[in-house]
């Protein structure tokens, strides 16, 4: 199994661009790139792991599967709307999202952080 710790070299990312249907993205500040791996699960399973990394900006979408992250570096707000919670993020903070939240990232320093992802239905 795969660990990571803030400061780690996490290796190459993939791009990933704001187009999943199902996660509604919409752009709402500068222009946020997404870039990310699974590294284990995904497609056709119950579960995955992996790392996102997100430039500076800001954007709204609705969360696929519960989410426990940990950032490793960077740092943002994350609005939940449903509750109205909002978390300020940096390295080391973890975060916990139910799957179906409709959140807005709005990063302020390049973000990374590592994920585990459960979704009941399979992703």
């Amino acid at each position: 199994m795969d660990k990571y710790k803030p400061g780690d070299d996490i290796g190459a990312l993939d791009f990933w661009p704001f187009d999943a249907p199902a996660s509604q993205y919409r752009v709402t500040k500068g222009d946020p790139k997404t870039y990310g791996r699974i590294d284990a699960g995904g497609a056709g399973h119950t579960t995955r792991y992996g790392i996102w990394r997100c430039t500076i900006g800001a954007f709204e979408c609705i969360e696929q599967g519960d989410e426990l992250m940990t950032v490793l570096s960077g740092r943002c707000k994350l609005i939940q709307h449903d509750t109205g919670m909002t978390r300020s993020l940096g390295p080391g903070d973890s975060l916990f999202v139910r799957d179906g939240s409709q959140v807005t990232w709005d990063v302020a320093e390049d973000i990374t952080k590592v994920f585990f992802g459960h979704k009941a239905r399979g992703y």
